[in-house]
């Protein structure tokens, strides 16, 4: 039985009873079967309104999903990248990647070799270093170079 058919149920029940209409406990049973039948109503246009809002979410999702799979097949998936970093590492090639974190204000920075270490600007804060990379890369060996 839904809520409304106990409601009408209830109402019946008081109906039937040839309650005297004029005691003031026949008018607030008879308030509260209104209030009742008031309450039922507005929860049944809830879940009306519940139910079509739950098929928009998933219409949404659906949405969604579609969204998130054309972009993980346009620019790869993040999870595949070799390095900690939040940047967006090409497994697809073999060039090794390098990482180090900025000095200034410590956003770790991501670089291959084609990319000179000796003028690295941090895109965070924009400071220009010198390679702190230990080792990591060749810029070391051309500093090396540089002064002979």
């Amino acid at each position: 039985m839904t809520l409304t058919e106990k409601a009408a149920y209830l109402k019946g029940l008081a109906e039937g009873t040839a309650l005297d209409a004029t005691k003031p406990e026949t008018k607030l049973i008879n308030a509260m079967l209104d209030l009742i039948g008031e309450l039922t109503e507005a929860v049944d246009r809830l879940e009306d309104i519940t139910d079509e809002l739950h098929d928009y979410i998933e219409e949404i999702d659906e949405d969604l999903g579609e969204v998130e799979e054309f972009i993980m097949d346009e620019f790869g998936d993040e999870d595949d990248c070799d390095c900690d970093c939040d940047c967006c590492c090409d497994d697809d090639d073999d060039d090794e990647y390098y990482e180090i974190t900025c000095p200034s204000c410590g956003e770790v920075i991501c670089f291959d070799e084609t990319v000179d270490p000796a003028d690295l600007v941090c895109p965070a804060c924009h400071e220009h270093f010198d390679c702190i990379c230990d080792g990591c890369c060749d810029c070391e060996d051309e500093e090396e170079e540089d002064k002979e």
